[in-house]
């Protein structure tokens, strides 16, 4: 099986095409690995539309009076988005810039900086996807669905998703503010970031303070993950732990194989996913042999920052009745994206497949809907194992984190959770 990346691409009632600011990369799963040259040409029966789009370009390149703002490229880029725009697969499919591929990339190596937070289109609006760990933008609050309506104190109400990416992006060291409106609440405030480097660690845990239960945080399927996280079980395993909290919120996915080997660390067998072509055809992904835990009790962690990857794992793990799944319901990444790519570095990332969980269960556009539904006030943070060190029982449930309180209620109250 070719190894797919999967893009910070995610998808609320649409998807949305989610950039690290740092930024760049979407919750869909990108495959295969190597993008492939999109070839072609233009058959007969189109070169009259052709002729129509060189009729507009000559239009604008002689008659629009500023002068400065006819830059050929910007305008080419433009055509391209647009073109990929009327599909309709708003936030899936996309045209990604040279630099947009970069990030890509940079991203599954996890070498990042910027402000550390997804973003996506929706309903028009340029919004907060998923803050990433030890990022500026999650200790700075800002939480998935936050609206950004300013940037340095211009208005990006109109602004394409890749005009607002590029007024974000910045060296390391410098500040961004970001004017942010809440959707729960409509209340506006400016929020300063300094840009920094990022690194991602795929896996963190801890054994929460007196209690047998350890709390397993995966921020990313980016390289490597499943290993690290093998690694991370079989310490679980050699304290003798009575269940663990499995945290994926926050999660925008990675890549396919990563996923696939990470989730079977938990399964006796059956399949992790379902893949359905354009022809109907479905294919099934199966969980590969010798897991770690797969019968150690456990509670998955997820919230609208579940996204791609994560949601893949969720799904396996609830359809199997692995695990309790509680929060709120995932983004709903539905799409396998194959990236061709362009002459000039550039790239089209295009849906080929729809992946579907292994009882048959469409995501696309709906998530996954948790079996416990608990939300996070509005000004709390997610409590992840990084934050939870050298703190106690009494702190962790003052943290406010009413998800990790219910999961670990769970746990506690079942057999072994008790220390």
């Amino acid at each position: 099986m070719k190894r797919r990346a999967a893009w910070l691409i995610s998808a609320g009632a649409g998807a949305l095409f989610a950039l690290v600011v740092m930024l760049g990369v979407s919750n869909c799963l990108v495959g295969p690995r190597q993008p492939m040259s999109a070839g072609g040409g233009v058959s007969g029966a189109l070169k009259d539309e052709f002729s129509l789009m060189a009729e507009a370009w000559d239009i604008v390149e002689r008659h629009y009076v500023d002068r400065a703002a006819v830059e050929p490229k910007k305008m080419i880029y433009g055509a391209i988005g647009g073109m990929v725009d009327a599909l309709g697969d708003t936030g899936h499919s996309a045209f990604l810039t040279p630099k947009m591929v970069e990030e890509q990339r940079n991203f599954q190596k996890n070498k990042l900086q910027g402000i550390g937070a997804e973003v996506r289109m929706k309903s028009g609006h340029v919004v907060i996807a998923a803050p990433l760990d030890n990022s500026p933008a999650l200790r700075a609050g800002l939480r998935p669905g936050d609206i950004i309506l300013k940037v340095d104190g211009e208005n990006v109400s109109g602004s394409s998703l890749s005009q607002t990416v590029e007024r974000i992006r910045g060296a390391p060291g410098t500040q961004v503010t970001l004017t942010i409106m809440s959707p729960l609440t409509g209340n506006t405030k400016d929020v300063t970031l300094v840009r920094q480097a990022i690194k991602l660690n795929n896996v963190t845990w801890l054994r929460m303070p007196d209690t047998a239960i350890g709390h397993v945080r995966i921020s990313g399927f980016s390289q490597d993950a499943a290993e690290h996280l093998r690694k991370v079980l079989d310490a679980v395993k050699a304290e003798g732990l009575g269940g663990i909290i499995l945290d994926l919120r926050n999660n925008p996915g990675g890549i396919l194989d990563e996923v696939v080997r990470a989730s079977s660390q938990f399964l006796t067998g059956g399949n992790v996913l379902l893949e359905k072509n354009a022809q109907g055809r479905v294919s099934p992904i199966p969980a590969t042999k010798g897991g770690v835990l797969p019968n150690l009790p456990m509670v998955v962690l997820v919230n609208e920052g579940t996204a791609s990857a994560a949601e893949i794992m969720a799904g396996a793990l609830k359809d199997a009745h692995r695990a309790t799944l509680v929060g709120e319901t995932t983004f709903g990444t539905g799409t396998v994206l194959k990236q061709f790519s362009l002459s000039d570095g550039s790239a089209l990332l295009i849906a080929i497949e729809e992946w579907l969980t292994p009882d048959g269960q469409t995501i696309w556009h709906k998530g996954i809907t948790p079996d416990i539904l608990v939300s996070l006030p509005p000004d709390v943070i997610p409590a992840f194992p990084s934050s939870e060190r050298g703190m106690t029982l009494a702190d962790v449930r003052s943290s406010g984190d009413a998800q990790l309180l219910r999961a670990l209620e769970l746990l506690v109250s079942g057999p072994g959770g008790k220390k």
